[in-house]
């Protein structure tokens, strides 16, 4: 097996609110050229850096908005978030936590930093990502899945050095309990200081990784700080990450869904008549009723 290199290495510039309770940089898709296509099946990825709310008695969050054609994926590394979905779904994800919902054929969703989280205040620090569908899973049944980090699958590294959480997919004999569309592996590798792990994943799938802590160095030579995120090749499939102090690594691979996308707002389909779809089904009611 051929070693797999990073393309580019993205310290992604300007945070923006989406509400008023998630301070994000957008990575996927526009930093640095960035398209969907490019890093698909995952199509869009908001990264919260750690950021100090403090106490508020009316929780901060995002009010009721529509999704259609594709996933939502939220990790929560600090802080809480309580959700709730036209479909039914909803609950509270706690740190170290995973919310992977289904928007396929449109739900209604609001997400808010939890209720007694919120009176305390603290720092947040999530991810979410996109993932999309393909085209004959997009007006498939919404659904939700609520994944503790009790749940996840764990590999132990040699000498007690970190530990391989596994979300979505595999990791050596390891599996991840998320159940997915197309094949991925969504991961988070805790590494302790001097930790090396190495990962391989098929040489078409898409491949890229984001440090919420700590430093690491690629396959020896480059190094990626926290908070920045990397992007590898198409080329080879093994990898190695070595923790030049405690860090943890969020590690993304999919195979790609290579069919047309076209996407507004919160609607991600294949053709410009489809998004028309969306919005129309929208206004006639048609993603269920969720109270603001």
């Amino acid at each position: 097996m051929t070693t797999r290199q990073v393309e580019q290495v993205i310290n992604p510039a300007g945070k923006h609110f989406v509400g008023d309770g998630f301070l994000v940089h957008n990575i996927i898709p526009g930093s640095q050229g960035l398209s969907m296509q490019r890093v698909s099946p995952f199509i869009m990825l908001d990264y919260n850096a750690p950021h100090y709310f403090p106490p508020s008695a009316t929780p901060r969050g995002v009010g009721v908005h529509p999704h259609r054609g594709f996933e939502t994926v939220t990790i929560a590394y600090k802080g809480k978030v309580e959700h709730h979905d036209s479909s039914g779904g909803g609950g509270v994800i706690g740190e170290g936590d995973v919310q992977w919902m289904t928007a396929a054929s449109g739900v209604l969703h609001k997400e808010f930093h939890e209720k007694e989280w919120s009176k305390k205040g603290g720092d947040f620090q999530m991810v979410q990502l996109w993932v999309n569908l393909p085209a004959k899973d997009k007006m498939s049944k919404p659904k939700y899945q609520a994944l503790t980090n009790a749940q996840f699958g764990k590999y132990s590294l040699p000498n007690d050095s970190g530990v391989i959480e596994v979300i979505a997919g595999s990791y050596k004999e390891v599996t991840g309990p998320a159940s997915t569309f197309t094949p991925l592996h969504l991961l988070n590798a805790r590494l302790n200081r001097g930790a090396k792990a190495e990962f391989s994943f098929p040489a078409n799938y898409n491949t890229a990784l984001l440090v919420l802590e700590g430093n690491i160095t690629v396959n020896g030579k480059t190094l990626v700080p926290a908070n920045n995120f990397a992007l590898f090749k198409n080329e080879g499939e093994t990898f190695s990450i070595e923790a030049n102090e405690n860090s943890i690594v969020l590690l993304l691979s999919g195979e790609p869904i290579n069919e047309p996308i076209a996407h507004h707002g919160p609607f991600v389909m294949n053709t410009k008549q489809e998004i028309l779809e969306a919005f129309d089904d929208f206004n006639k009611g048609k993603f269920g009723y969720l109270e603001d």
